[in-house]
C-alpha cells in the first residue's frame, strides 16, 4: 500500500510535540511491514540547518494560493522515506508555527501551501498513493482539496485520506477575509461547512470530508464527542461518530530502550534493576546534592509541555503540600511564560527540594524518566500522552488524571491484588492529585511492593507493533468507503 502522512513534524528532523513521534515511528513500523510509506514535512529552516542526509530532486511544484502560484522545491532523504516541500518565504524561519508573542501571521497561506503542494507533489513525482494521511489542523484541507478543487482529477480517484486528530484544542481558525488564500468557494463558508463562528476553521474541513477520523486513544475519541472536551466541534463529531476511531499511539521501543539507551549513565532491564538503582542516585546527587536520606525521599518527575492543558494549574497550587512531605520533585519542560513565573517563584522558595529546568535537555530527560520513582501527568485533558508510556517503559510509576489516554494506558494500583501500573486520580482539583500522591508515599516504604509495581510497569507493551497494525485496517476501511463512492 502507498502511504502519504502529510504531517507538520516528524521525528528526526523536527519536532515540537509527540505528533512528530507518532509520524516518524508510524513510518518506520509501516515500512517493517511491508508498506511503502513516505512522510512529507516543510523544509523549515531548523531541518536545513542540522540534517546532512537531504538532496534536491531536481523538481518544483507551483501551488495556487490565493491570487498566487508560489513555487516549491522537493526533496528528499537518502531512502526516500521522507520528503520535504522547500519555499523559503513560507519555511525559512526560527519557529515552525510562531513566536513567543503568537501565532504567525501568515499560517494560513503558510498551510494552504503545505497542504495543496502535498498534492501536486504527488502529481509531480508520479506518486499514487492509495492513503493520504493527515494529521492536525495544517493538513486537514487535503481531504477536502481532494473532493473539491481535485474532484475530476482521475490521479487521485483511488485516493482515500484518513485524518488523525492529535489535539482537538489546536483548530486553525483564520479570518473570513482570508477564505480567497484557500481558492476554496464562498459556498462552503457555512455552519454546515467549514465556517465556525464566524471564521474559517481547517481542522472542521478535515471532519467532514476525510473518509476516515481517528483520535489517538479510545477514551479521548469517546470524550470528544461531548461538549466539555469537543471545543466547539462535538457536533460535528457525533456526526461522523460511525467513522470516528480511537487508536494507542505507540513508542519507539528501539529508542526508549533502557537497556540501550546511550543519554543513561547505567543500562538496566527487566531482569536486572541495578542499573535503575545508580540512575536514582545520580540523578539525586546532581540535582539536589548528596544525603543520607536517599535512599528513603521518593523522587517525582515531571517532563512535558508546561500548559494548562497539562495540569499545571492544580499542580502548582499542590507544591508546597507535597514538598511537606519531604520529597523531592523534578520539573523539566517549557510552555506558557504565566507557568515559568509561577514555577521560578516556587523554586527560589524550595531550593534543595524542587528542582526546575526550562527548556528542553535530552539528556537530563532520558535520566529522569530513568531515576524518578513517580512519573506525574496530572493533565486536564490529555488525548493520548506518551511520557507515561516511556515511565512505564523506564519502571517510573505514572501519577495520572483519569482522562484521555491516561485511562487507557495507566491501571490503578491495588494494594491487596498487587496489580495496577500507577495512582489515578478523578476529579481535576489539587486536593485529587494529592491523595494520589499520598497512596503512591504509601507504596515507596514498602520496597517488595514497590518493586512489584515497577515490574508491573516495564511489563506492559506499548510499542507500535500492535497500533500500525489497527492504522492498516483503518486505511483498508477507508479505501473501502472511497471506492464504494466511485
Amino acid at each position: 500500500m502507498k502511504i502519504v502522512i502529510a504531517t507538520p513534524e516528524a521525528v528526526p528532523y523536527v519536532k515540537t510535540g509527540g505528533l512528530a513521534d507518532v509520524a516518524g515511528a508510524l513510518c518506520k513500523h509501516l515500512k517493517k511491514l511491508g508498506e511503502e510509506p513516505c512522510v512529507v514535512l516543510p523544509l523549515y529552516k531548523v531541518i536545513k540547518n542540522n540534517a546532512k542526509d537531504i538532496v534536491d530532486t531536481g523538481l518544483s511544484i507551483n501551488v495556487p494560493v490565493g491570487d498566487s502560484k508560489i513555487t516549491g522545491k522537493i526533496y528528499k532523504n537518502n531512502d526516500s522515506s521522507y520528503l520535504f516541500i522547500d519555499c523559503p518565504i513560507f519555511f525559512n524561519r526560527d519557529e515552525l508555527y510562531g513566536t513567543p508573542e503568537g501565532d504567525y501571521a501568515d499560517n494560513c497561506s503558510r498551510f494552504v501551501f503545505f497542504s495543496r503542494g502535498i498534492i501536486e507533489m504527488c502529481k509531480e513525482l508520479n506518486f499514487r498513493p492509495d492513503i493520504i494521511h493527515c494529521n492536525d489542523w495544517q493538513t486537514s484541507l487535503i481531504p477536502l482539496y481532494l473532493k473539491t478543487l481535485y474532484k475530476s482529477d482521475k490521479f487521485f480517484e483511488n485516493t482515500a485520506t484518513l485524518l488523525t486528530i492529535h489535539n482537538l484544542g489546536y483548530q486553525g481558525l483564520f479570518p473570513p477575509e482570508e477564505l480567497y488564500i484557500t481558492n476554496l468557494g464562498w459556498d462552503l463558508f457555512t455552519p454546515e461547512g467549514i465556517e465556525f463562528y464566524g471564521k474559517i476553521n481547517f481542522l472542521k474541513a478535515g471532519l467532514l470530508s476525510a473518509e476516515i477520523l481517528t483520535t489517538v486513544s479510545p477514551t479521548y475519541s469517546r470524550e470528544i464527542l461531548k461538549v466539555e472536551y469537543g471545543f466547539g466541534l462535538d457536533g460535528v463529531l457525533r456526526v461522523r461518530e460511525s467513522d470516528l476511531y480511537g487508536v494507542i499511539n505507540g513508542i519507539d521501543y528501539d529508542e526508549w530502550n533502557p537497556s540501550k539507551d546511550s543519554y543513561l549513565p547505567y543500562n538496566y532491564d527487566y531482569n536486572n534493576l541495578e542499573g535503575r538503582k545508580r540512575c536514582r542516585v545520580k540523578l539525586f546527587k546532581d540535582l539536589f546534592g548528596y544525603s543520607k536520606k536517599i535512599d528513603k525521599v521518593p523522587i517525582i518527575g515531571m517532563v512535558g509541555r508546561l500548559s494548562e492543558q497539562k495540569g499545571l494549574d492544580i499542580l502548582l497550587d499542590a507544591i508546597p503540600d507535597i514538598l511537606a512531605f519531604d520529597v523531592r520533585i523534578v520539573i523539566l519542560g517549557k510552555g506558557d511564560e504565566r507557568y515559568h513565573n509561577r514555577l521560578e517563584e516556587l523554586f527560589d522558595k524550595f531550593k534543595g527540594r524542587l528542582f526546575l529546568k526550562i527548556g528542553f535537555d535530552e539528556k537530563l530527560a532520558h535520566l529522569i524518566y530513568a531515576g524518578s520513582d513517580f512519573f506525574l501527568m496530572p493533565s486536564k485533558y490529555e488525548p493520548c500522552g506518551l511520557g507515561q508510556l516511556i515511565a512505564l517503559r523506564y519502571g517510573s510509576i505514572p501519577i495520572v488524571r483519569d482522562t484521555g489516554g491516561l485511562s487507557d494506558t495507566i491501571e490503578d494500583f491495588n494494594p491487596l491484588s498487587l496489580k495496577g501500573t500507577g495512582f489515578v486520580f478523578k476529579d481535576f482539583k489539587a486536593s485529587s492529585l494529592l491523595d494520589a500522591l499520598k497512596r503512591s508515599f504509601c507504596l515507596f516504604t514498602e520496597k517488595d511492593k514497590m518493586m512489584k509495581v515497577i515490574k508491573n510497569c516495564m511489563k506492559r507493551d506499548f510499542s507500535w507493533k500492535k497500533s500500525t497494525v489497527t492504522y492498516l485496517e483503518l486505511y483498508e476501511k477507508a479505501l473501502e468507503k472511497r471506492l464504494s463512492r466511485i
